[in-house]
């Protein structure tokens, strides 16, 4: 009797320590040189951009940009879907601009969405009049978004050490963003452009909003150097050695729940921390080694902060849709839908997303 493969055959190739320290670097510093870039990782500029480059054509790793601030609010919904329903749901879900995430999950709700609304009655008549009238769809639990502690841009791969991150950031890796509402149309156009690829020069960038490479210069520089603008570095989580999503709802009491959430907030496996509308009021995705840390993890926030009670859990089974990009069974990218807001497209949003 032959000796059993359980290698699949399409299994792609992971990322080497080299490649994350790579996607690191542009975490910290997404528009650095490659000269730069290679400096602090110790490879020379033309190695680090054909990494890049094989790692971006593969769908391996991949960069987007969108607006800190915005005018739009978000919600996380939940879908209980007939069984036969799922596929279908799942595909058409994944092309529609205001739903900028898309993961199946364990547990009653098999999908649980990210979705963007220019308002709150938009979100109202997003969740209720499509959502909720989609063939298959059971039922449609909505909560809202009402502060972001960490989102997904604010994750690290954790590869370098300390010396390597000041160097890229002289010491200050993440710039707050500035009060305000959402971005001027000339900013929005330029945030449209970066979304597909955020490391996209500034001639390319020019030509396809119509502006001049000075214009587009002095507008990217003002934003990032007013935190107008999150740019992320992302990876197929499962290849990179994180290859399970956890979701917990969690009730933390009214008194101690900002310390509770920053304290979450800055796990290292966190990607998303945020309050939401609920008796849980406050969400946590996290990113974890295997199905065993999940326990391991609840049982440290718990013995931390003893106040806590997590309502709900849930392992993601597939991400179909993560920030727009259209995610293979590897979690490699294969396709990217702008991002918009119902029932406004033009309007992008990005704030709240894992």
């Amino acid at each position: 009797m032959p000796p059993t493969d359980t290698t699949l055959p399409d299994t792609p190739a992971g990322l080497d320590e080299t490649d994350l320290a790579l996607v690191e670097a542009l975490q910290l510093r997404p528009r650095a040189t490659w000269a730069q870039i290679g400096s602090v990782i110790g490879i020379d500029a033309t190695t680090a951009a054909r990494r890049w480059r094989r790692l971006t054509g593969s769908g391996l790793a991949w960069m987007t940009a969108y607006p800190a601030q915005h005018a739009s609010v978000v919600g996380y919904v939940d879908l209980a879907c007939a069984p036969g329903a799922l596929d279908a749901l799942t595909t058409e879900l994944c092309r529609w601009g205001p739903v900028f995430s898309v993961e199946r999950t364990t547990g009653d709700h098999s999908l649980f969405l990210g979705v963007a609304a220019y308002d709150l009655p938009s979100l109202d008549d997003f969740v209720t009049g499509r959502l909720g009238r989609l063939d298959g769809v059971r039922s449609v639990r909505l909560s809202i978004c009402t502060r972001v502690y960490r989102e997904g841009s604010g994750w690290l791969v954790h590869t370098l050490n300390e010396r390597q991150r000041t160097h890229l950031t002289g010491g200050d890796n993440r710039t707050r963003p500035r009060p305000g509402g959402g971005p001027h149309e000339g900013d929005r156009r330029l945030l449209r452009a970066l979304g597909a690829d955020a490391r996209r020069g500034h001639a390319e960038l020019a030509r396809e909003c119509g502006l001049s490479e000075t214009t587009v210069r002095r507008r990217l520089a003002r934003m990032i150097a007013g935190g107008e603008v999150y740019f992320r570095c992302d990876l197929t989580q499962q290849l990179a050695g994180w290859p399970v999503i956890a979701t917990f709802r969690i009730a933390a009491p009214g008194p101690g729940t900002e310390a509770v959430a920053h304290a979450l907030a800055g796990l290292p496996e966190t990607r998303l921390c945020a309050s939401v509308t609920g008796p849980d009021n406050l969400l946590l995705s996290v990113w974890l080694r295997s199905p065993a840390d999940c326990l391991t993890l609840e049982e440290r926030i718990l013995h931390r902060h003893p106040g806590l009670r997590i309502g709900a859990r849930s392992i993601t089974l597939h991400t179909a849709k993560r920030m727009g990009r259209l995610l293979d069974r590897w979690g490699r990218a294969r396709a990217h839908v702008p991002l918009t807001a119902a029932p406004d497209g033009a309007l992008e949003n990005g704030r709240a997303m894992n």
